[in-house]
């Protein structure tokens, strides 16, 4: 495997020796230099891939964890196992899929946060919670950037399924089929945990209402 230490982005200097003459980049050339242990390659794959690792990272990183070595971790994977990808589909989206899988094995490893008391809330959000709460709708409506920070508290006490099907249908507002194509997980499957989610979302702010 190629030795690259992973780091943001420089100038992709390597990139005119991978290139087509117009100037777009060849992704396959490029996989068979790194297939070849070529580093200048790797260095010029992780420069193009980092911007969607780090994106993705940053928005299922768990909260113990550091963005720069999860990061790491998930090049790592890649490197490790490029030989297993058959090119029918865009490397990006593997890519995305070793990404959100290492994020969700971080989540797993985390312990769910102990139920959010009434006074852990700002005034604005024990409004929300309210206004939520008493509207009777089976699946809460997160809209906003208030709404979508307690959202984020909600979720810390959902189990890891439960906290990334909400994240990516929700947060990131990704379809069932992107969602399927992230986790490898089957459209039904996505929809019965998305509903699940929900439920129990809606039932942690009734009971927060109640406590009121």
């Amino acid at each position: 495997m190629v030795n690259v230490t992973i780091t943001a982005p420089e100038c992709l200097q390597y990139c005119s020796q991978t290139s087509v003459e117009e100037g777009a980049f060849d992704m396959a050339s490029c996989l068979r230099r790194v297939a070849e242990h070529d580093e200048d390659a790797a260095r010029v794959l992780t420069d193009r891939l980092y911007p969607l690792v780090l994106k993705l990272v940053r928005a299922h990183l768990p909260r113990r964890t550091s963005e720069e070595d999860l990061v790491q971790t998930i090049f790592m994977k890649i490197f490790a196992n490029l030989a297993q990808y058959s090119g029918r589909v865009p490397v990006e989206h593997w890519v995305s899929r070793i990404a959100v899988n290492t994020c969700f094995n971080e989540l797993k490893a985390e312990r769910i946060r102990p139920e959010w008391r009434w006074s852990d809330f700002s005034e604005e959000e024990q409004h929300m919670i309210n206004s939520l709460a008493a509207s009777g709708v089976e699946a809460p409506s997160f809209v906003g950037l208030a709404a979508r920070d307690l959202l984020e508290k909600l979720l810390s006490g959902l189990n890891a399924q439960d906290r990334l099907v909400v994240q990516l249908l929700h947060l990131q507002e990704r379809s069932v089929a992107e969602v399927r194509q992230m986790t490898g997980w089957s459209e039904p499957m996505i929809k019965v945990r998305a509903f699940r989610a929900r439920r129990k979302l809606q039932k942690s702010l009734k009971r927060l209402e109640e406590r009121s």
